[in-house]
C-alpha cells in the first residue's frame, strides 16, 4: 500500500449526512470538516470542564503527595518559587496550545495538528510517534493516581499499627491496586449513559475538591496555633530555606526540584482530549486550559506555604514513620482521630480525581484508535450505542494500566520509573506540535476564534519550547550524583522502551493504517479503509492553507 500521502484533513471521508443538514449544529460541522462525525454528546458545559481539568491537575494534592522530593530538592525556595516559574511557563504552554485547539478542535490534539501543519510523509510519521507518546503518558499518569491512591490507602494502617508490615507486600498492593484501576473503568463504563451524570460527577469532584483544600489547610493552622507543644514556622523558613541534600550542586538542584511543581501543572491537556463533549470548543477549551493552570497554581502555592508553615521537623518529614510525609504532617499536627478522617476524606476524593483522570485519557486512547493508530482499531473505536461511551477502549486502556501495577510485586523501583514518565511523556507531547507550528511558520495556522497575535503568539510558543526542553533533560536526572542502583532513574530506560513499541508498531501496522481515513459509524461497522483524499501540497510538504491574522 502507498502510505505516501498527503495530509488535507479536510477532505477527509466521513459518514453522508442526512438531507436535513440544519440538523449539524456549527460543532459538529467543524468536526465533519476535520474529517470526524460527532459519536459522543456534548455534555459538558464550561464549568463542568474546568472543573474536570482542575481536578486531573489535582496542583494541591499532588504538591501534598511529594511533599518530600521537593524538601529535599531545594526545600521551600524550589517549592514555592519554583512554582511560579513553572505557572509562567505552563501559561505560555497552555496558551499556545490553546490557540492550535481553537484553530483544529479534535480529540488527538497534538498529533493531528502535528499531521495538519506539516502534511507530508515526515510529518504523518512525527503525528504517530506524538499520539503514541501522549498516549503513553495519559495511561502512566492514570497508574500514578492509583499507585498513589494505592500507598495513601495502605499507610493509614501504620497511623494505628506501626509494625504492621502488609503495605510493603507487593501482592497486596497490587491487588488494591488492581480493585482501583477496575473500579475507576467501570465507573467510565457506566456514567455516560444519562448525558448529566458524567458532568454531574465532575462538578462534585471539582467542588468537594476545592473544598478539602480549605479544610485541611484550615486544620493545619488552626491545629498548630492553638496547641501549646505546637510551632509556626518562621516566615525566614518558608519562603527563604534552601535545602540540598543530594550532592547536586545547587543549580541543577534548582533545576530537579522543579520536578514536584510540573508534575503537579501538568495534564491540562485533559480538556484537549474532551473537546468533542463541550459545545463551543473553539473557545471554551482555550479558556479551560489556562484557567485550570492558573487555578490550580494558586491552590498548590498557597496549600504549600501552609504546609510549610506547619513543619515541627524537617528530618521527621524526610524520613516519615508512614512513608508517606504528608500523612506524617497531618498526624502530627493535628492528631490522630483527625489526621484519619482527613486522610480518608483525601483518599475518597483522589478516588473522584483518578476517575477523571482515566476518563481522559479513555478519549484519547479511543480517538487514536479512531485515526488507525493502535492496534484493533477497528476493534477499539467503536462508540457502544447504549452506554454512549467508547466501552471497547476504556477497557482496553484498563487492562494496561491494570498490567503496569504488575511492576508492585517486582519492584518499585521501575514502578516508579514509569509513573515519573507521565510528565516527561506529557511535555514532549506538548513541544513537539508548538515546535512544528515554529517550523512550518505560523501564518500557515488555520483560523481560529482564540489567538495570540503576531507578538504574544511567537514569545509564548519559543517560551514553551525553552521550557519543555531544559525541564525534559533534567526530569530524566538521578537523585544522587553517584546513585546506586537502587536510587538510579530509569525514567530513560523506560521512555525508551516506549519508543522501541511505538516504532515497532509503526512498522507493523501504523504506517499502513493510521490517518487512512476508517469510515465508522456509532456501531463500529466499517465499510474499509480509504485513503485520505490528495492535496496540493507542495514538495516541501507545507501545502496552503487559510491563513490567521497574527
Amino acid at each position: 500500500m502507498d502510505t505516501d500521502i498527503p495530509h488535507d484533513h479536510a477532505k477527509t471521508h466521513h459518514r453522508t449526512r442526512p438531507a436535513d443538514t440544519a440538523s449539524f449544529d456549527q460543532d459538529g460541522q467543524d468536526l465533519a470538516d476535520l474529517g470526524h462525525e460527532q459519536a459522543l454528546t456534548r455534555k459538558f458545559s464550561l464549568w463542568s470542564m474546568l472543573a474536570l481539568t482542575f481536578s486531573v491537575l489535582g496542583t494541591w494534592a499532588t504538591m501534598a503527595q511529594n511533599l518530600a522530593s521537593g524538601l529535599s530538592n531545594g526545600g521551600p525556595v524550589s517549592i514555592l518559587w519554583g512554582m511560579v516559574l513553572v505557572l509562567a511557563c505552563n501559561v505560555a504552554v497552555a496558551v499556545s496550545l490553546g490557540e492550535l485547539c481553537s484553530a483544529m478542535p479534535t480529540t488527538l490534539g497534538q498529533a493531528y495538528w502535528i499531521s495538519r501543519l506539516w502534511p507530508a510523509p515526515a510529518g504523518r510519521f512525527l503525528s504517530y510517534m506524538c499520539a503514541w507518546i501522549n498516549t503513553f503518558g495519559w495511561w502512566a499518569l492514570s497508574a500514578s493516581q492509583i499507585a498513589f491512591m494505592t500507598n495513601f490507602m495502605l499507610s493509614m494502617k501504620l497511623l494505628f499499627d506501626p509494625d504492621w508490615e502488609g503495605g510493603s507486600i507487593g501482592w497486596v498492593q497490587f491487588v488494591v491496586y488492581l480493585g482501583l484501576t477496575l473500579a475507576m473503568t467501570v465507573i467510565n463504563l457506566v456514567s455516560c449513559r444519562h448525558d448529566k451524570v458524567l458532568p454531574l460527577f465532575n462538578n462534585v469532584v471539582g467542588i468537594t475538591f476545592a473544598g478539602l483544600f480549605f479544610v485541611v489547610s484550615l486544620a493545619l493552622l488552626i491545629s498548630v496555633g492553638i496547641k501549646p507543644d505546637l510551632h509556626f514556622q518562621s516566615p525566614s523558613f518558608v519562603f527563604g530555606a534552601w535545602v540540598n541534600e543530594t550532592g547536586w550542586s545547587d543549580g541543577i538542584v534548582w533545576f530537579i526540584g522543579l520536578v514536584q511543581a510540573a508534575y503537579g501543572l501538568t495534564a491540562y491537556d485533559s480538556a484537549i482530549h474532551m473537546i468533542e463533549e463541550i459545545p463551543n470548543p473553539r473557545v471554551n477549551v482555550p479558556k479551560v486550559m489556562w484557567l485550570s493552570v492558573v487555578s490550580g497554581a494558586v491552590t498548590g502555592f498557597l496549600f504549600i506555604v501552609v504546609c510549610l508553615f506547619s513543619v515541627q521537623s524537617l528530618d521527621d518529614i524526610l524520613s516519615p514513620m508512614s512513608s508517606l510525609p504528608f500523612i506524617d504532617l497531618l498526624w502530627k499536627s493535628t492528631g490522630l482521630d483527625a489526621a484519619c478522617v482527613l486522610l480518608a476524606l483525601f483518599i475518597f476524593n483522589g478516588f473522584g480525581q483518578g476517575t477523571s483522570i482515566v476518563t481522559s485519557a479513555s478519549r484519547l486512547t479511543w480517538s487514536f484508535a479512531r485515526d488507525g493508530g493502535l492496534p484493533w482499531s477497528r476493534y477499539l473505536s467503536r462508540v457502544d450505542e447504549t452506554w454512549k461511551v467508547p466501552a471497547r477502549a476504556t477497557w482496553a486502556q484498563g487492562i494496561v494500566i491494570g498490567l503496569i501495577g504488575v511492576l508492585y510485586i517486582f519492584a518499585n523501583t521501575v514502578l516508579e520509573a514509569i509513573l515519573s514518565v507521565s510528565t516527561i511523556a506529557l511535555t514532549i507531547s506538548y513541544a513537539m506540535p508548538i515546535l512544528t507550528l515554529l517550523c512550518v511558520g505560523r501564518d500557515q495556522l488555520p483560523a481560529g476564534p482564540f489567538r495570540l497575535g503576531r507578538v504574544i503568539g511567537p514569545a509564548a510558543n519559543w517560551v514553551s519550547i525553552v521550557y519543555c526542553c531544559i525541564t525534559t533533560v533534567f526530569f530524566f536526572f538521578p537523585s544522587l550524583p553517584h546513585p546506586a542502583p537502587s536510587d538510579m532513574n530509569y525514567a530513560i530506560a523506560v521512555f525508551g522502551i516506549m519508543m522501541c513499541v511505538a516504532l515497532s508498531f509503526w512498522f507493523l501496522k501504523g504506517r499502513h493504517t493510521y490517518f487512512q481515513a476508517t469510515v465508522v459509524d456509532i456501531e463500529g461497522r466499517s465499510p474499509g479503509l480509504r485513503p485520505i483524499q490528495g492535496s496540493n501540497s507542495s514538495s516541501s510538504g507545507i501545502g496552503p492553507k487559510r491563513k490567521t491574522e497574527v
